[in-house]
């Protein structure tokens, strides 16, 4: 057996379900960097991004269905897969804001709500490229109910984009994803991935407070404005030193002049 045909193989392993159905392997594993990329986004740390990725290349294989299976039996998930595209794009965008925030002396992204502008600007979003996007699926052949694939997809890139900005609110939008998503996932046959969302539901709940609590005792971080780097904190006592004793000289003069 070559390396080439191994590979091949380990690619395309599944294990064999009752009833008939099968489950691969790399599904599983996908998953499980989510779950863990999920876990370390809840924490505020810069590695969930990365983590997130390598999940995200493992289930856009998966959600290609047909596409990539031997026996091209698999559906395939056009929207779920074109969604892991947008996930590494936009984790990318996260990975690098995250990284600077904490290169700015915070070691941490620190949550904030979303104005109600953007509330409503998501809002819209959600709906309307769910509409829009649904007959271009269907065109390209994706699994009935269509409309759940579109809306999965663009959900999931508005809650990665919030995740990236640091708005709290991305969770919730997660829930609205899980909510159409894991039916449509069970019904196109990937198991794992629907079973992952069920538990991603009541995680992303628990994530929201976790998110909901740090922004009430924490002050946003990442739009501060930068302090002059031309200016050292040294620098900025023996400023503030010098106008106290001017004041106090001034005041001192002004006293004398009085008596």
């Amino acid at each position: 057996m070559n390396i080439f045909h191994w590979l091949v193989e380990l690619f395309n392993a599944h294990w064999q379900l009752p009833g008939g159905q099968s489950l691969l392997v790399r599904e599983v594993v996908g998953n499980v960097f989510g779950l863990a990329s999920a876990l370390g986004g809840m924490r505020r740390r810069i590695w969930a991004w990365p983590v997130g990725i390598v999940g995200n290349l493992l289930l856009l294989t998966v959600f290609l269905g047909s596409i990539l299976s031997p026996d091209h039996e698999l559906p395939s998930l056009l929207g779920q897969a074109g969604r892991q595209v947008m996930f590494i794009t936009v984790a990318i965008y996260g990975w690098v804001r995250w990284k600077n925030a904490s290169n700015n002396g915070n070691g941490q992204v620190t949550p904030r709500w979303a104005s109600n502008s953007t509330r409503i600007g998501l809002a819209l979003t959600m709906v309307l490229g769910t509409v829009a996007l649904t007959p271009l699926f269907r065109a390209l052949g994706s699994w009935d109910p269509v409309w759940a694939d579109a809306w999965t997809f663009v959900g999931s890139l508005l809650a990665t984009y919030g995740m990236a900005k640091g708005w709290t609110e991305f969770w919730l939008i997660w829930i609205a994803v899980d909510l159409v998503g894991v039916p449509l996932l069970f019904s196109s046959g990937y198991y794992a991935t629907a079973f992952m969302y069920v538990f991603y539901g009541a995680f992303t709940a628990v994530g929201f407070v976790v998110w909901a609590r740090a922004n009430k005792h924490e002050k946003p971080c990442i739009d501060a404005v930068m302090p002059d780097p031309r200016v050292s904190p040294a620098t900025n006592l023996e400023v503030d030193s010098e106008a106290q004793g001017a004041t106090a000289v001034i005041t001192t003069t002004a006293s004398a002049n009085a008596s």
